[in-house]
């Protein structure tokens, strides 16, 4: 029997935050480009995957992050051969620090409606679109369906 050749994902977290009707996004530099994107980012070693989206969030936009679902799991993979496996999370912000430096390749976090993100044209990924749809529209998994499990 052949065997398939392994696939390796690229593990990010993505926050989805909605305040009225208003999404949470940034604008920051990828492959040379500036795009619209969730304050996402990719899982370091030793991290949880909710700390993930705790710390990414503050870090791209200066907002603290409080997960409260599951959004979505998006298994996605490029043109170029990569692959990523994304997990969205919805949730709410707090506590802004408007002083803190943003990580690097952020450009601005802005508030932005869904009608807005649809029309344009430099979403970073088809990810940002459907996390959105499916929060919009699909009942969130409990957080505690998200395990950090260690050891055998």
């Amino acid at each position: 029997m052949a065997r398939l050749p392994l696939v390796h994902a690229e593990l990010t977290v993505a926050a989805i935050v909605r305040v009225d009707d208003r999404y949470l996004v940034v604008e920051e530099f990828a492959h040379g480009e500036r795009v619209i994107n969730q304050p996402a980012g990719h899982v370091e070693s030793g991290e949880t995957i909710l700390d993930a989206v705790v710390r990414e969030t503050r870090e791209e936009t200066a907002w603290g992050f409080t997960p409260t679902g599951l959004v979505g799991m998006y298994y996605w993979p490029h043109d170029d051969g990569r692959t990523t496996l994304r997990f969205a999370f919805c949730g709410e912000v707090f506590g802004h620090a408007g002083d803190q430096s943003l990580d690097e390749g952020i450009i601005a976090a802005h508030w932005l409606t869904r009608d807005e993100l649809a029309r344009r044209d430099d979403l970073r990924s088809p990810l940002v679109l459907r996390a959105i749809e499916d929060f919009s529209t699909c009942e969130p998994l409990p957080l505690d369906r998200v395990q950090h499990v260690h050891g055998r």
